[in-house]
């Protein structure tokens, strides 16, 4: 960079110069909303909101409703997703008083200027509430983290039917993952999950939708399985799901560790997220990353394996799993997004309050990862990230470890809603094209 004759100060200092130029090319994500608790818009989530309208007095003490009167406290927003003017937000239900873990904003019906808008139970209220005493109902909605939109208009996301109530943890019904029509917003098919997948739910919390092609029923849904360390694959036109199992699938005993706003704790969490990577070969399909949670390791597979019921039910996939590389320190990551655009792999790193990057036109190298966003202030644990169809990218950060570990101030903004364009957030960072 420096030409003969220029002295070592001076290079230093052009070094310096063209680095700083660089960090300031990239955009900051844009805050979109930000709340400091959450507040709901549906008609039974106030003081004198009950969800369970009646007593039973006939029933055993441990099926007896507990009190689910609106906690706001209680309500952690996990998941986000953008389709066409409107934003879904989802609340699983970790504790008592949630009146919607499924929820929406209708862009253009939020005032202007308002950064704290209330949720709206999505498809309806009476879907999203529980049923006296914690009864079992198809219907319902229990417990969802995360959505998803395919390229044919049609929402997936994993209800798990699991109650995740500290001393009080209970598998309410069957595991099911719902596509929901968003162009008619009524719901396209419910799959209920087997026995003989999984026994309970609430290791499935996330989804990666496969819909490569505009053949909407040749759709694949990939379910990571973070408690079970297993990997499911259902597939639309066969109405089937099958799975896989490998030691990739599992957390690394070293990386358990977790740093967040002065929060530590450990965590085994298994794979975590899978990510839709560029098309290998019409024969091999696209490159499937994914990763678990407590590691720094990224893994690699091919979507015509995951598609393959019969190579899963037989077995002898092991070498079709592989280890593409470190992404470096603290990098422990939760959901990741492949941009087909600029060919990056964004990250929620939630070690680090970040976000970030890796483009797939380089090696797998710790050096060659770079960061897009990084706030330890309001950017704490990105929870998730989605893009949309517009190509934006959309991020939750929710504090996650201080509501479960310490507490959160309620005077403060604790959840928060970010969006980016990736050509944008890549600017000026290693992750740009010929950096």
């Amino acid at each position: 960079m420096c030409e003969k004759g220029t002295s070592a100060l001076s290079c230093v200092i052009l070094v310096v110069t063209v680095a700083l130029g660089q960090l300031v090319q990239a955009d900051e994500f844009e805050e979109v909303f930000r709340w400091k608790l959450l507040d709901f818009n549906n008609t039974d989530t106030h003081e004198d909101g009950v969800f369970f309208p009646e007593v039973l007095d006939d029933v055993p003490d441990a099926m007896v409703a507990l009190n689910e009167s609106f906690a706001p406290y209680h309500n952690l927003p996990m998941g986000v997703t953008h389709h066409k003017g409107r934003v879904f937000i989802t609340v699983p239900r970790r504790r008592t008083g949630i009146p919607s873990t499924l929820n929406v904003i209708v862009l253009d019906q939020v005032p202007e200027g308002e950064k704290s808008p209330k949720l709206v139970a999505y498809p309806t209220a009476l879907t999203n509430q529980l049923r006296s005493p914690y009864l079992p109902d198809a219907k319902k909605l229990i417990s969802v983290y995360r959505t998803r939109v395919d390229r044919c208009d049609r929402m997936w996301f994993v209800d798990t039917g699991y109650l995740e109530y500290p001393g009080h943890r209970k598998q309410v019904q069957r595991p099911a993952l719902w596509i929901i029509d968003l162009l008619q917003d009524r719901k396209v098919r419910q799959f209920e999950i087997p026995e003989s997948i999984v026994a309970e739910g609430h290791g499935m919390a996330s989804v990666t939708i496969d819909s490569s092609s505009d053949d909407c029923e040749g759709a694949y849904a990939y379910i990571p399985d973070l408690a079970h360390y297993r990997l499911y694959v259902y597939g639309f036109r066969e109405n089937r799901m099958w799975k896989f199992q490998h030691e990739f699938l599992s957390f690394d005993p070293r990386m358990t560790g977790f740093s967040v706003a002065g929060v530590r704790f450990r965590w085994n969490d298994g794979i975590f997220s899978l990510a839709m990577g560029a098309q290998i070969s019409e024969q091999e399909g696209r490159t499937v990353y994914f990763h678990a949670m407590a590691s720094t390791s990224e893994y690699r597979t091919s979507s015509r394996v995951l598609q393959n019921e019969t190579l899963a039910s037989v077995g002898g996939y092991d070498h079709l799993f592989t280890h593409v590389g470190e992404r470096g320190i603290r990098t422990q990551c939760t959901i990741h997004q492949y941009d087909p655009q600029t060919g990056v792999l964004f990250y929620a790193e939630v070690n680090r309050n970040a976000i970030g990057c890796w483009n797939s036109a380089q090696s797998f190298e710790p050096e060659n990862h770079g960061i897009v966003q990084l706030d330890n202030k309001n950017f704490i644990y990105p929870s998730d990230m989605t893009l949309d169809s517009d190509g934006d990218l959309w991020v939750m950060t929710n504090g996650l470890p201080r509501w479960l570990y310490a507490t959160l101030d309620a005077d403060d903004y604790n959840f928060r809603v970010w969006r980016q364009k990736p050509a944008k957030a890549i600017a000026g960072t290693i992750c740009a094209p010929g950096a």
